[in-house]
């Protein structure tokens, strides 16, 4: 089927005389690659009658990536830049903010969208853009088209708002209730598995040890105790005297680390640039009592290899999901104390946890790819680019079975300070009331 001009054109509301670079592009992408490529000739014709030749630039580029979409060498960088290269696409990040596919688009995201791009056409038309220096890969130019995007979303529009702050009040909102609902999700599962358990009784001599062996690292200068206290979020303030009040605030603090740019400690979602300034408040009716003692001098004068490291394993507990706790710490409790609990043995956990129930609950997390999310496509438009570039759409990568290990191994490292593991990195009592309870307080609801 060839693409003919007059149908872009009724596509586009517009003359074929007015059509933009990126009317064409998406015109052709509306349609297979065998047809884009077969109905080049006559568009290019019928847009040099009507006075709208576009430029020899634009057309080699486009036949270049028809090409390579036909022969299966394409990749997504490749079209999205050839597609933003047309001088009136927006660029796919921008800033903050990353515009999601046009069918997922919330109807905010849609109207910015398409008003972005009518201001791209007016800087277009007044000469502010080039599209034959970005379509050649200029830098310069595309540093420049990049600037004059980050200026419009900065800029109040004639109502009021500033694009960028009500998109990313948007996306805030929408991630603070997904976060949420893989919390509630989450909790529901772990849940049913402690009712399988039955009662954990909670050893006291192994708490006050614990916690005696917790309280004498923060005290100290040292890696150790600035990395717990960046797992509980301490700054200034005294540590809490009751042990099971310490003892959960840290282990939940490795779930789900309040400090170090690390995520709140009561569970909820990172936060750009949060960092938490003292003991964030767990869920409960009661103020924990403090005790005299914080960070002692020195903890804050580590040397910046320390500090750094620090940073990185806080990143690393940060990058795991929900799944990948429900998974193992499902697996501790029905093993009871005495199960293994090494990095590896997590690992295979969350392995055999997706292949038993890769669709429920929260386990879409880590399992539910979507489509590649940067292909061009315009809600204008018939058809799915998805399907146009065969991309192979939500087909899932495999587990990575030794980076989850990686990342637990910063885990593993400490429970064993915690107690919650012995020196075999086997589960023990302490670990076995306590890790459960820990991954409650994370997952309960925010009051």
């Amino acid at each position: 089927m060839d693409l003919e001009a007059d149908r872009i054109a009724e596509l586009a509301g517009r003359p074929v005389s007015a059509l933009t670079r990126r009317d064409v592009a998406l015109g052709l992408l509306s349609v297979g690659p065998d047809d884009a490529i077969a109905s080049l000739p006559v568009l290019r014709r019928r847009l040099l009658a009507a006075g709208n030749p576009l430029s020899a630039e634009y057309w080699a580029a486009t036949e270049r990536i028809l090409g390579a979409l036909r022969n299966g060498t394409a990749r997504g960088g490749d079209v999205r830049a050839w597609l933003e290269a047309t001088g009136t696409e927006p660029s796919s990040i921008i800033g903050l903010h990353v515009w999601d596919e046009p069918s997922e688009r919330s109807r905010l995201q849609a109207d910015m969208h398409a008003l972005l791009v009518r201001h791209l056409e007016e800087r277009l038309n007044a000469g502010a853009v080039d599209p034959d220096r970005l379509v050649t890969g200029d830098a310069a130019a595309r540093q420049a088209y990049t600037a004059l995007q980050e200026q419009w979303m900065a800029a109040p529009l004639p109502d009021g708002r500033v694009p960028m702050d009500a998109l990313l009040d948007e996306q805030d909102a929408e991630f603070l209730a997904e976060w949420a609902a893989a919390d509630s999700e989450a909790l529901t599962a772990l849940q049913e598995v402690l009712d399988e358990a039955g009662e954990r009784p909670l050893p006291e001599d192994e708490l006050a040890a614990a916690c005696g062996d917790a309280r004498a690292a923060i005290s100290r200068p040292g890696f150790t105790g600035r990395l717990l206290t960046a797992c509980g979020g301490a700054g200034e303030r005294a540590l809490p005297s009751s042990d099971v009040e310490l003892w959960l605030i840290l282990a939940a603090g490795v779930v789900s680390p309040a400090g170090e740019a690390g995520r709140p400690a009561a569970g909820g979602p990172p936060e750009p640039g949060d960092e938490a300034a003292g003991w964030a408040e767990a869920p409960g009716p009661a103020e924990p009592p403090a005790l005299t003692g914080g960070l002692a001098p020195g903890v804050d004068e580590l040397d910046d290899d320390a500090a750094d490291e620090v940073s990185r394993v806080i990143a690393a507990l940060c990058a795991l999901e929900h799944i990948d706790w429900l998974a193992a710490v499902s697996a501790l409790v029905r093993g009871g104390p005495g199960t293994p609990a090494s990095a590896t043995a997590m690992a295979l956990y969350v392995r055999e946890y997706c292949e038993a129930e890769p669709q429920t609950g929260p386990k879409a997390v880590l399992t539910e790819v979507p489509a590649v999310p940067d292909e061009p496509n315009d809600p204008d438009w018939p058809g799915d680019f998805a399907d146009f570039a065969d991309f192979g759409g939500s087909v899932a990568e495999d587990f990575d079975e030794e980076a989850v290990a990686e990342l637990f191994s910063h885990v593993a490292s400490l429970w064993e300070l915690l107690g919650a593991t012995d020196a075999e990195q086997r589960l023990t009592s302490l670990g076995w009331w306590g890790l459960p309870e820990a991954m409650r307080r994370v997952w309960a609801p925010s009051s």
